[in-house]
């Protein structure tokens, strides 16, 4: 497994619970807001060996509830699932955040975890705009239908560039999510890195909020 680096501690990536983050190297996706791009390149070997890895799991025991394998693409690791079961044996949680773009692979990993978070891009006939892969919003559709159809904890939540997604666009994806069966979607603030300065870009505004809210509840997640 290729870990490019550990978030030792976080209040917000496993909801209600104390968790670690695992950055998983390698994503097939390449989206435009991306604040991640060290992990994107799957060819690279990861920062952190296992054995550091479980060395660092043993000394948080009885101090953190859950771990969350990130990304980067967690999906694409090979040994995802015997990482899931050794962090398991010591009695975390475990979760993940996924793009959602390997649904074969999402249905294999589904029953070891706990919960998972689904990033929507944007409305799925969209996606290429965001992820500049082809038919990336079907595969994730595909992977909403099975967290959907699962028992499993799940949240969803989508990154506001407001450079690319319109607020057409935000009305569209609640429809969607809302004839799907989701209750609850959290829309992120979007920040854009660059070498001297971070900017914070825009939320929707109260009146796309009002009619977003007649599709699925809304929650605003500020970084």
């Amino acid at each position: 497994m290729k870990i490019a680096a550990i978030l030792k501690f976080s209040a917000l990536d496993y909801p209600g619970k104390l968790s670690a983050v695992v950055f998983c190297q390698g994503c097939p996706l390449r989206c435009v807001y991306c604040h991640n791009q060290d992990f994107l390149d799957s060819s690279l070997s990861g920062n952190v060996s296992r054995e550091e890895f479980l060395s660092f799991l043993k000394t948080r025991v009885g101090l953190l509830e859950a771990i969350v394998f990130s990304g980067g693409e967690p999906l694409l690791q090979p040994n995802l699932r015997e990482a899931i079961e050794s962090v398991k044996e010591l009695g975390y949680a475990v979760g993940i955040h996924t793009s959602g773009v390997i649904p074969n692979a999402l249905k294999v990993i589904l029953p070891t975890l706990d919960w998972v978070g689904l990033d929507i891009k944007t409305c799925f006939e969209s996606y290429k705009d965001i992820t500049n892969v082809a038919d990336s919003g079907k595969l994730v559709a595909e992977s909403l239908s099975i967290i959907l159809a699962s028992w499993v904890n799940y949240e969803i939540r989508t990154t506001y560039d407001s450079r690319n997604i319109t607020d057409a666009d935000l009305i569209s994806i609640a429809q969607s999510l809302g004839e799907r069966g989701v209750r609850r979607w959290i829309i992120q603030e979007c920040i854009i890195r660059d070498d001297t300065r971070l900017t914070h870009l825009p939320l929707p505004s109260q009146d796309i909020l009002s009619k977003i809210a007649t599709y699925v509840n809304v929650e605003l997640r500020r970084s």
